[in-house]
C-alpha cells in the first residue's frame, strides 16, 4: 500500500500531464480526426451537401501530376539536404572547434542564416538568383567569365537545385553548431592516446570524432528530414513552386488542393497520406540511426 504522501505526489504527477494531454486533443488529435472524416468526403465547404464517396479522394490522388510531382520533389528535397548538411557540418564544426583568430565572429556568422525567416531568405536569394542578366550571381559570372545569364530559376533542374543549395546553406550553420556543442564534451583523453599510438588526423576523425558524435547525428538528420517534409515557406518564396510545378511541396499541394481550389475532400486525404509517410519516415530513420548508434560504440 501507498502511503499519503506518496498517493499525492502521485495525484501531482498526473495533473501536471493534463495540459499536455488537453493539448494534444485539442491540437492535434481532433483535427487529425476531422481530416480523416473529410477525406472520405466530397466536402468542399460549409456551404455544401457532404456524402460519403469512399476512397474517391485517395484515388485521385495518385492520379494528380501536382501531386506526384510535390512529393518527389518533397523527398528529395529533405533527403538531399539532410545528407549535404551532415557531410558538411561535421568537418565545418571541427574546423570550428579550433582555436584561430576571430574564431567567435566566425561561429556567429555561421550560425546567422538559420535566424531570419525562410520567407525572408527566399525572396532575398530569389533575388540573387534571379535568371537575368540583373541577377547578382548571373551579374557576377558575366563580370569575370563573361557567361551569359544561367537560367537558376527557370528550368526544372536548376530550380530543385537552388532550393535545395540555399536549404543547405540556411541550415548548415545551425547543425555545425550542434555538432560542435557535442564536440567539446569528447574527453581530450581520446585524441591524446591516439597522438600517442601514431594517429593521423584522418584516421582520429573517421575512427574517435565521427562515432562519437553518434547521437548527435541522430539528432541532426531526424531535424532535417522532418522539417524538410514539412518545407513550404523557402521554396514559395524562392520560385514560387515553378517553374510549372518542379519545386512544389507537399505542404504547398495541400494548402492548393484544400483552400486555393476548395477541394477540401482531396487536400484533407493528402494532408493524412503526408501525416502517415512523415510517421513512417521517422521512425524507420530513429531505428536505422539507434542501430547505427549501438554499433559505433
Amino acid at each position: 500500500m501507498l502511503g499519503p504522501t506518496r498517493r499525492r505526489e502521485q495525484v501531482s504527477l498526473r495533473l501536471f500531464v493534463v495540459p499536455l494531454v488537453i493539448i494534444f486533443i485539442g491540437l492535434f488529435a481532433l483535427p487529425v480526426a476531422r481530416s480523416l472524416y473529410f477525406s472520405f468526403t466530397n466536402f468542399g465547404g460549409y456551404s455544401n451537401k457532404v456524402s460519403f464517396v469512399g476512397l474517391a479522394n485517395y484515388r485521385a490522388l495518385f492520379s494528380n501530376p501536382t501531386v506526384l510531382t510535390g512529393l518527389a520533389f518533397t523527398l528529395t528535397y529533405a533527403l538531399g539536404r539532410a545528407l549535404i548538411v551532415t557531410v558538411l557540418a561535421i568537418p565545418l564544426a571541427v574546423v570550428l572547434n579550433k582555436r584561430f583568430v576571430g574564431r567567435n565572429f566566425v561561429r556567429a556568422a555561421m550560425f546567422f542564416p538559420a535566424v531570419p525567416s525562410a520567407a525572408i531568405l527566399g525572396l532575398v536569394w530569389a533575388f540573387i538568383l534571379a535568371p537575368i542578366s540583373m541577377g547578382v550571381v548571373n551579374s557576377a559570372l558575366g563580370a569575370l567569365f563573361g557567361v551569359g545569364p544561367v537560367p537558376w530559376l527557370s528550368t526544372n533542374l536548376l530550380a530543385r537545385l537552388s532550393v535545395i543549395m540555399v536549404g543547405v546553406w540556411q541550415q548548415l550553420g545551425w547543425h555545425a553548431m550542434l555538432y560542435l556543442a557535442y564536440l567539446q564534451s569528447i574527453p581530450a583523453d581520446y585524441y591524446d592516446a591516439a597522438d600517442v599510438d601514431g594517429a593521423s588526423s584522418v584516421q582520429r576523425f573517421f575512427y574517435i570524432t565521427v562515432p562519437l558524435l553518434a547521437p548527435a547525428m541522430t539528432i541532426s538528420i531526424v531535424l532535417l528530414v522532418v522539417f524538410g517534409l514539412q518545407e513550404y515557406a523557402l521554396p514559395l518564396a524562392l520560385t514560387g513552386g515553378g517553374p510549372g510545378y518542379a519545386t512544389y511541396t507537399v505542404s504547398q499541394t495541400i494548402i492548393t488542393l484544400g483552400i486555393s481550389n476548395a477541394q477540401y475532400g482531396q487536400g484533407a486525404a493528402l494532408s493524412i497520406l503526408f501525416l502517415l509517410m512523415v510517421a513512417v519516415v521517422l521512425v524507420v530513420q530513429i531505428s536505422i540511426l539507434r542501430r547505427r548508434e549501438a554499433r559505433l560504440r
